[in-house]
């Protein structure tokens, strides 16, 4: 496995660079609260362990608690004063990791190339790969850091909105890729939020982000990206849109994308949760989901 691709470094690249102070570790761990273990917090479990000088990142703070759906992308002014206290600046090279392998760690790489910061990667196979190399961790709270200045530059064009995703599915264009398991996506099992239905956006291409990483937990090779990618009916030559079931998971086929040099996509925020309950949208729910 080679060090360093474009968005994603080994365990061994980290580590050689941990002492650069231009550098800034995020564990950005997330479970969906309806599948987390009773009793368990990922803070908690981010001071039981993590990798020496990280700081946590958590999607659910650094968002605008404003809206109605959880963790929604924040505004640029607020994830500028929640990355900059954590010591980040426009100068920081940023590398963001899972406690198991790449869920929510895309979504926070996602973030900060939403507001322009372009020196971020993601650990490849999380703190797992970490301990594997034989890399000490460490316990407690995270060390503070110097607050420093980050200045946003926020890129409209890596967010999809609502009527984005209605005009794409209209027009095919771009291609709207579901990263929700095929269960989810078909109706064959059920949304793990309260009060969501399973279905899908009639014409959406079904990606199952899983499809994209082995089963340690690394992202797959840049052959067997495309080739996960074409087995769904995408067309890498077209832009996409990426949606789940909240906006998170959405990410991993982004960075796959993007770890192959394809740039021309844009997340749904809101994704499912959003769109399954909009009046006047095109849903394919129940027996509908099977066309």
């Amino acid at each position: 496995m080679a060090d360093r691709g474009k968005w994603i470094v080994s365990a061994e690249w980290l580590h050689a660079r941990l002492d650069d102070p231009k550098l800034v570790v995020l564990d950005a761990s997330w479970v969906l609260p309806e599948e987390a273990a009773p009793g368990s917090d990922v803070r908690e479990e981010f001071e039981e362990e993590h990798i020496p000088g990280a700081q946590f990142f958590d999607i659910d703070e650094v968002a605008d608690k404003s809206a109605p759906l959880p963790h929604t992308a924040p505004t640029a002014d607020i994830f500028a004063e929640a990355v900059g206290r954590m010591g980040i600046s426009n100068d920081s090279t940023v590398v963001i990791y899972d406690t198991f392998a790449p869920f929510a760690a895309p979504r926070a790489w996602w973030l900060f190339r939403l507001f322009g910061h372009d020196d971020v990667a993601v650990l490849n196979g999380g703190l797992d790969a970490w301990e594997a190399a034989g890399f000490d961790t460490e316990e407690g709270p995270a060390k503070p850091r110097e607050a420093t200045t980050f200045t946003p530059r926020f890129r409209r064009e890596l967010m999809a909105c609502a009527d984005d995703v209605k005009k794409a599915l209209e027009t095919g264009n771009p291609q709207v890729v579901d990263a929700r398991s095929p269960g989810r996506f078909s109706c064959t099992e059920p949304e793990p939020y309260e009060g969501v239905p399973s279905g899908h956006m009639p014409g959406a291409l079904n990606a199952h982000y899983a499809r994209f990483m082995n089963i340690d937990g690394t992202l797959k090779s840049g052959k067997e990206i495309r080739h996960e990618f074409e087995l769904a009916g995408v067309d890498l030559s077209r832009p996409m849109i990426f949606t789940c079931g909240s906006g998170v998971t959405a990410c991993l086929p982004a960075l796959a994308a993007a770890e192959i040099g394809i740039d021309d996509w844009a997340v749904y925020d809101g994704s499912w949760r959003e769109w399954s309950a909009l009046p006047d949208v095109p849903k394919a729910l129940g027996e509908s989901c099977l066309g």
